[in-house]
């Protein structure tokens, strides 16, 4: 049994702790929560009857049977919290983004390995089942040559959702729609599309009085020849529309959209197999808990990773792909020009304090 703690009692703690407090993760239970906000803490912790701190530091020297903590902070605060903990030697999982830059995320990286801990990045959504078809055709080379990749965050977050606390919306602790809203789905289109060459990006703030952007595209080249497209916002009213991605090749099409990448929309291929047919029934229907879906099977490969000692699908090189690219997206923002990775941010304002 994987003990866990969970430091960042905020909004996505909720699933995390349902899942590990009401033993729906084999192998894992909820051992400690911990928040500078004492009755966020207390709240959490007395639903599931564990413990709850206000200083990490305490719960990590006390709580010795702890083997994994999950940093649930605000993004701002991720690579201090990992460097942090990291000399206690429990296996760290860090929700998204890892950082908010990348001196940071190579930071987090190299404390880690230097105390021989894992560290795992959390991109849920990889672990969506129409997701995890579309990976599988394109591992079996179904799309043939990769024409055009395309991701959709179409999502309302209006002030009031901004205001729920202070970090939300700025540079230091948060970055825009495509640091926050869109880094799942900015991960998965590089997942699916291969490494990038080029991204050229535009942006506004549209509805909401933040410091970051709201509404945002960018073009991409991918060094396979394909082009990219990622158009976010949370600028959508009055409600949700989409979370999608779609692939285009020269043998097939594939669409995936509902509100978190979980709705199969399009599958079709010229050279067709035995269960196309099925494709669209079987993955076709949302999840009843789409907030979050997915989260379940990620700690299940977590613990799996951790038990058998195999290699995590998103360690922090992995998550550190994604972070490259966002800061690419918001450097090309800054200068209007066409940035080209691997690179140095130089006018990125993400992360900056």
């Amino acid at each position: 049994m994987l003990h866990i703690a969970l430091v960042g009692c905020g909004r996505i703690s909720e699933r995390h702790a349902e899942l590990l407090g009401n033993s729906q993760v084999a192998h894992a239970r909820l051992a400690a929560v911990c928040d500078p906000d004492i009755d966020r803490a207390r709240r959490l912790a007395d639903r599931y009857g564990v413990p709850w701190y206000a200083d990490m530091h305490e719960l990590a020297a006390q709580e010795k049977d702890v083997d994994i903590i999950s940093i649930l902070t605000p993004s701002g605060l991720h690579a201090e919290h990992v460097i942090a903990l990291a000399p206690y030697k429990k296996h760290l999982i860090v929700e998204k983004p890892m950082a908010l830059s990348l001196d940071d995320a190579d930071a987090m990286i190299r404390i880690c390995d230097e105390n021989g801990i894992k560290l795992f990045v959390i991109k849920q959504n990889r672990f969506n089942l129409p997701v995890c078809k579309l990976k599988e055709a394109l591992n079996n080379k179904r799309f043939g040559k990769l024409v055009l990749g395309t991701i959709r965050v179409r999502w309302c977050r209006d002030q009031a959702y901004y205001d729920m606390d202070r970090w939300r919306g700025t540079w230091a602790f948060d970055g825009g729609v495509f640091a926050n809203q869109a880094s799942h789905h900015i991960d998965l289109l590089e997942w699916m599309m291969g490494d990038v060459e080029s991204v050229f990006a535009k942006s506004i703030t549209a509805l909401v009085d933040i410091e970051t952007e709201d509404t945002g595209m960018a073009v991409l080249k991918f060094r396979n020849g394909a082009l990219g497209l990622i158009e976010a916002t949370t600028a959508t009213r009055p409600k949700d529309l989409e979370g999608s991605i779609s692939i285009l090749g020269e043998k097939g099409t594939v669409e995936i959209g509902g509100f978190a990448v979980n709705q199969m929309k399009t599958w079709s291929f010229i050279e067709k197999e035995t269960d196309d047919d099925d494709m669209l029934a079987n993955y076709s229907v949302n999840p009843p808990d789409v907030y979050g879906f997915g989260h379940k099977a990620y700690y299940e490969h977590v613990v799996d990773c951790i038990l058998n000692n195999k290699k995590a699908l998103i360690d922090g090189l992995e998550g550190r792909k994604s972070l490259e690219l966002i800061s690419a997206i918001y450097e090309s923002i800054e200068t209007g020009r066409e940035v080209f990775l691997r690179f140095k941010p130089l006018k990125c304002k993400l992360g900056m304090k």
